[in-house]
């Protein structure tokens, strides 16, 4: 690395690790209300009995939520987010480079698809196992409405709820959904960083755009499509399965066959707008904020290793 400029030297593992959950919690501040709208969406029709607010899109469900609710509602469950992204996008996202670099045969100028399939399952299968209950806690709360002294709110704040999971529901409470979440994150993981990687370097190989917004715009965008019209279907799985009261589903396969018997295969495919709008928005944050991240880190890097 000698001679290079800051910006040239290729970023660490670390850089790269710590990079990716400061860039994922950096979208997640400015895309967890579509979030929220998307599980609001999403378990909509579950139990019609005790639904007492129906959400009507995007704009209405964040709008309902915040009349009903309050302005602080469509951010239930930020901390747990935060801490899932830390965790949770630190290894998906970071470890993504080195994995590929792992799997890829010696003496070959380029990873195949099938191999950048392989290291985003592998690292969107280790993220999860490593983060599950941040997810379960996330989900939770973002589930639960606050609509007065009948709230079905349960939980004071986010170590209160992984205590109270821990406690009711085990330590397997924590973990649980971790199967669809593992099938979801590995399809999202693959759809989204294999698109960005493609399309990143067909761009850059045929000299349409550098290695700059533009670039790592449509990239991002491409990426954010492609993993929510994938995995759509299984996000609804496991965000219901997740957010389920003990006993009321046997697994997950028990949970998508009941949703499809009540509510059609259409269900599959609800919170759609909010999963794209939100998905779309957060990684073009997401990878903008991780590129400029890692150029940045690896110059602070190199300016303290340089002599005085």
């Amino acid at each position: 690395m000698v001679g290079l400029k800051p910006s040239e030297v290729p970023p660490t593992t670390a850089v790269k690790f710590l990079g990716a959950g400061t860039a994922a919690c950096v979208a997640d501040l400015f895309t967890f209300p579509l979030d929220t709208a998307k599980v609001r969406l999403q378990i909509q029709g579950e139990n019609l009995a005790a639904q007492r607010v129906q959400y009507r899109g995007v704009l209405g469900t964040i709008l309902t939520m915040v009349r009903t609710e309050g302005l602080r509602s469509p951010y239930n469950g930020l901390v747990a987010g935060l801490h899932r992204q830390m965790s949770f996008a630190s290894i998906r996202i970071g470890l993504y480079d080195s994995v590929k670099q792992f799997y890829t045969p010696t003496g070959a100028d380029h990873a195949s698809i099938a191999i950048r399939i392989l290291a985003g399952c592998t690292t969107g299968a280790m993220a999860v196992t490593c983060a599950q209950p941040t997810d379960v806690v996330k989900v939770r709360f973002q589930a639960s409405t606050r609509l007065g002294p009948e709230s079905d709110r349960k939980y004071s704040g986010t170590m209160d709820a992984y205590r109270t999971i821990a406690k009711e529901e085990g330590i397997r409470g924590l973990w649980k959904g971790t199967l669809p979440n593992i099938t979801r994150n590995a399809i999202v993981n693959c759809a989204e960083m294999v698109t960005y990687d493609i399309i990143k370097e067909k761009l850059l190989d045929s000299c349409l755009l550098t290695d700059n917004f533009p670039c790592h715009f449509v990239s991002a965008f491409g990426a954010g499509f492609c993993a929510t019209v994938v995995a759509s279907p299984v996000d609804v799985v496991k965000t219901r399965y997740m957010n389920s009261p003990p006993g009321q589903y046997r697994n997950p396969l028990h949970c998508m066959l009941k949703m499809v018997a009540q509510e059609g295969p259409t269900a599959f495919y609800k919170g759609f707008t909010p999963s794209f709008l939100r998905l779309g928005s957060w990684n073009v944050m997401m990878f903008v904020t991780y590129e400029q991240l890692q150029r940045a880190l690896m110059k602070a890097q190199t300016l303290w290793e340089s002599p005085f």
